[in-house]
């Protein structure tokens, strides 16, 4: 029991490291994780590490899958739901029978066997190619599109993969039957990811109190995720369905306290969820090693580079066709959705970076079939799809921003932040206008002194000017509001400064300096969120 704390903790402290080099170098923190763990593999006195599949698919993947679709925009979901369903669906289901025929063809495997490995390597985990996309600033409706498709592809990744190990345990495959039951699947998982998010929602209200509501949060993606998976399905749709409904409806039901302790939580959880699981897709290379002492390494690195090859195209193969030939053939599609320019589906297609679901579900192999004989192929799959993944992460990772600079999308995106940002700002306005209009209805119809009245008509008419400021983007006035927010940075520190002395001396009480503290903590956030959004 301490050895596990002691080494959790070793494994936290290098997530926080790497993070920070990540910071400092530039490079996406996934492919310095994956890179940290095969050295900590591999390293002499390192034990064995394998990683148990049941805690990616059951503990891992909901909370991630649920608070990207609790950060996905519904209306943007909604709008690149064609898009979204060829890459998810269309995309994966391509990728598997292109891994199975390659595999039938070249290599002389089943293609019951074939499809399985298919299924292992066709979904493109979107965690990294987001991180490095973002940062480099790139068209949003790629970041949609991307951000949508890793919603929703382990869901039919994962289902063919049952289907497929179930075929090549059984020795039977019915695809009239596979189909109807995928359909319900669907069906079923989104009707129960909504009533999940219906229940949760109305919950969470009658609680009224953040941390409450923030542990049933944290509950949410497993009640959504669990049963459908116990049950034959997926799981993923259905959190999915949850996140979509909360994202839509909660605003409107979630307390502002909550939202603000919820927004740190998430983030420092996801932080912490998402640096082991690379980490430990890099441990995994010492479990490989020997899993496959008994094999041919020559004929492994062959197979695995065959197969990483096919995984890599076949995403090409299926997206530019896909992109062109439908507003070709459909101009009223063409006028309503013009063709992107060629970069757009090149850097979508290069961006099948794949991850830890696919280690998991190689690791949930079966170790024989229903018949008891040995799984065929168990061992030379999972390295193939250990290869196929530091392929992808690592390779492909590592050139994306450079992929990205070359094609012209390195800030791309930033006329349309532009326009965005002005949007948000016309909104900020609109808003303070009618605030502005309900305190003069108020002040004439309530006996509200003048003194209140005075006191609250300038604090409107500070938020007003914060926002003239904000859309006045001449370089005189920027460096008029740094410089102001530089003082006001210094006037807090002055405050706290002499909070804290009062305390030192007995004439202040630890209560009361924590909600001082409390205070002047939100004003520095403040103060850095305006700095950041200028940034941005």
């Amino acid at each position: 029991m301490l050895a596990g704390l002691q080494i959790l903790v070793f494994l936290l402290a290098a997530v926080a490291f790497v993070a920070f080099l990540a910071l400092r170098s530039g490079v996406a923190s996934p492919i310095l994780l994956v890179a940290t763990g095969v050295l900590i593999a591999v390293a002499p006195g390192v034990p064995p590490f394998v990683l148990e599949p049941q805690f990616v698919l059951l503990l891992v993947l909901p909370p991630v899958i649920y608070i990207s679709a609790i950060n996905m925009s519904w209306r943007e979901f909604k709008f690149n739901l064609w898009p979204i369903l060829l890459l998810a669906v269309g995309c994966v289901v391509f990728t598997t029978i292109a891994v199975s025929a390659a595999t039938n063809w070249l290599l002389g495997w089943p293609l019951a066997v074939g499809f399985v490995l298919g299924a292992i390597v066709s979904p493109p985990d979107a965690v990294a190619p987001l991180a490095i996309a973002r940062r480099m600033q790139m068209p949003r409706r790629i970041l949609v599109i991307l951000e949508g498709e890793g919603l929703a592809n382990d869901a039919t990744a994962l289902v063919l993969y049952r289907f497929a190990v179930a075929a090549v345990s059984v020795g039977t495959f019915s695809l009239a039957q596979a189909g109807e039951t995928f359909a319900a699947i669907i069906v079923g998982e989104i009707a129960w990811g909504v009533v999940v998010g219906w229940s949760m929602l109305r919950m969470r209200r009658l609680m009224r109190d953040p941390r409450i509501e923030i542990t049933l949060s944290l509950i949410t993606p497993y009640l959504a995720y669990w049963p459908p998976e116990q049950l034959g399905g997926s799981g993923v749709i259905a959190t999915v369905a949850t996140g979509l409904y909360i994202s839509w409806n909660g605003p409107r039901l979630i307390s502002a306290a909550t939202r603000l302790q919820g927004v740190f939580f998430w983030d420092f959880f996801l932080f912490l969820i998402e640096g082991l699981v690379f980490l430990f897709t890099g441990l995994q290379a010492q479990a490989l090693a020997s899993r496959i002492q008994d094999h041919s390494l020559s004929e492994l690195a062959a197979s695995a580079a065959v197969v990483s090859l096919v995984v890599i195209l076949a995403r090409f193969v299926w997206i530019f066709p896909l992109t062109y030939l439908p507003r070709w053939l459909i101009p009223p599609l063409a006028r309503r959705d013009p063709a992107p320019p060629w970069q757009w589906p090149f850097i979508i297609s290069f961006t099948g970076v794949r991850g830890i679901v696919s280690l998991a579900a190689a690791l949930a192999i079966p170790f024989a079939t229903a018949q008891g004989e040995p799984f065929p192929y168990r061992d030379a799959i999972f390295f193939i799809a250990f290869f196929v993944v530091m392929v992808t992460l690592v390779l492909q990772g590592s050139a994306m921003p450079w992929i990205i600079r070359k094609t012209g999308l390195a800030k791309a995106g930033m006329q349309e932040r532009l326009l965005h940002r002005a949007e948000e700002l016309r909104a900020r306005h609109a808003a303070i206008e009618a605030s502005s209009a309900k305190l003069a209805i108020l002040g004439a119809e309530n006996d509200i002194p003048e003194e209140a009245m005075l006191t609250l008509r300038a604090q409107q008419d500070y938020f007003s000017s914060r926002v003239r400021m904000k859309c006045d983007i001449h370089e005189e006035r920027r460096e008029l509001i740094e410089r102001h927010d530089d003082i006001d940075l210094l006037l807090i520190t002055e405050e706290r400064d002499l909070i804290n002395a009062l305390l030192r001396e007995g004439k202040l009480k630890d209560e009361a300096r924590r909600r001082i503290e409390r205070e002047l903590d939100l004003r520095e956030a403040d103060v850095l969120n305006r700095r950041a959004e200028r940034l941005w």
